[in-house]
């Protein structure tokens, strides 16, 4: 299926700009492990199980402890797990990453689970930053995080975006289809031969976009 002819770029981070497997993603748990453990009086292990579970069950770790535990700020929480320092101390950039986000005509913003503080420090770190017209994080939504719909809602209003324009880009194929729902035009990133019904496009790695962009048109 073609995107539109004049697409405005949503672009997902982690795994999708930036390989979190293999810094950010372990830093980010191990903060979170240890900032639950201090919280709730937990040990290690118990705190551990705790994250996995709130994130399986509620789509974030946050989220579950918002609901559970309403004494914790999730202001606290967000800059606690994500140590700027430690997590931009070594960067995993997808290949290609800057060419294929020049070669990209039309606006691009950044769409991403992860708070804008720390969506901020990765554009900066990656080199990145002015290629993007802004950022709509997870406490962009009132801590809505992709795939709740209002969290889409949300971006769309706060910069009057005309869905029918978007192209959402990302590496998890459940994050697409609200988009889909809402009319945005829909890239995944996954190699294999395993389909997605929600993706428009279906790429190997993110270098491909570029290529199959200049190739519609």
């Amino acid at each position: 299926m073609p995107l539109p002819r004049k697409p405005i770029w949503l672009f997902d981070l982690d795994n999708t700009l930036h390989n979190a497997n293999r810094h950010a993603f372990p830093t980010i748990d191990a903060a979170m492990t240890r900032f639950i453990a201090d919280a709730l009086r937990l040990p290690e292990a118990e705190a551990s199980q705790l994250r996995v579970a709130y994130w399986h069950r509620h789509g974030a770790t946050l989220l579950g402890l918002i609901r559970h535990h309403p004494h914790i700020d999730p202001r606290h929480f967000l800059a606690y797990s994500h140590p700027l320092d430690e997590l931009t101390r070594q960067l995993h950039p997808m290949p290609g990453l800057k060419r294929t986000l020049a070669r990209l005509p039309g606006r691009k913003y950044l769409f991403t689970n992860g708070p804008h503080d720390y969506a901020e420090a990765m554009l900066a770190a990656l080199g990145i930053d002015r290629c993007f017209d802004g950022i709509f994080a997870i406490d962009s939504a009132g801590y809505a995080p992709k795939p709740q719909l209002r969290g889409y809602r949300a971006l769309l209003r706060q910069w009057r975006l005309d869905p029918a324009r978007c192209v959402l880009v990302e590496d998890s194929a459940i994050n697409l289809k609200p988009a889909r729902r809402l009319g945005i035009g829909t890239v995944l990133i996954r190699k294999g031969p395993r389909r997605a019904s929600w993706a428009d496009w279906q790429i190997p790695d993110l270098a491909a976009l570029a290529e199959r962009w200049s190739r519609q048109r």
